[in-house]
């Protein structure tokens, strides 16, 4: 049993990977803004924290972070405005990878999304442009950490069930994947060693997603 923290806690992907860690046993941790949300994120299997991850300094991350495990950052700006997508998407982001450091946590596993690299190759005069930034931004620092990292690169995230398979690849055939299936594929890597320092491009394929995450390892 381990002790996850999920930053991001009430978002679709965050409470599906809380229903999951929490019916195998681990003890998880969701992080997040809104008081209202307490209660789903309770029924997830999760103990909520309520707090802005926009507004925490790095230390009162880390204190946050102490005594977990593992950190899952699964939050986002949901495209709120270009300030607020730095704020989160690249600062708290940054702040959060340097507190897992400072907490000594060790693993750290980023929701990213697949196409996110510094040469993005996003115009800046498209509204993308932005997030593509702090997305690329977050990720590099994180890479250049200490931690014991994984990156997760999904596709366009649909509400459709769970299928669980998964194409692991920079080019996957589909164009998409479920949130469950992305849950799925986090609670996978965090027990997976052979997964840290990797980055994992992926959309809903054909293949059992453990077994397509070990065949690319």
């Amino acid at each position: 049993m381990s002790r996850v923290a999920i930053i991001g806690g009430h978002g679709k992907v965050a409470l599906h990977l809380a229903k999951i860690l929490s019916s195998q046993g681990h003890q998880v941790s969701s992080i997040f803004r809104n008081q209202d949300h307490s209660a789903d994120v309770e029924q997830a299997g999760a103990t909520p924290v309520v707090a802005d991850v926009s507004e925490l300094s790095v230390e009162q991350m880390a204190e946050a972070f102490r005594g977990q495990d593992a950190v899952v950052w699964s939050a986002g700006a949901g495209g709120s405005s270009v300030e607020a997508t730095y704020a989160v998407d690249r600062d708290a982001a940054i702040r959060s990878i340097d507190a897992a450091e400072a907490a000594s946590v060790g693993r750290y596993v980023m929701v990213s999304y697949l196409g996110s690299r510094k040469d993005h190759g996003v115009p800046e005069d498209n509204g993308f442009f932005h997030y593509a930034e702090a997305k690329a931004a977050a990720d590099e620092h994180l890479r250049n950490s200490g931690l014991a990292w994984t990156i997760l690169g999904p596709g366009s995230l649909t509400t459709e069930p769970g299928t669980g398979r998964i194409e692991v690849s920079d080019e996957p055939r589909q164009d998409s994947v479920t949130r469950e299936d992305v849950a799925q594929v986090a609670a996978v890597v965090l027990g997976e060693l052979g997964t840290v320092d990797r980055t994992i491009r992926f959309n809903n394929g054909e293949t059992p997603i453990a077994d397509a995450i070990q065949a690319s390892l």
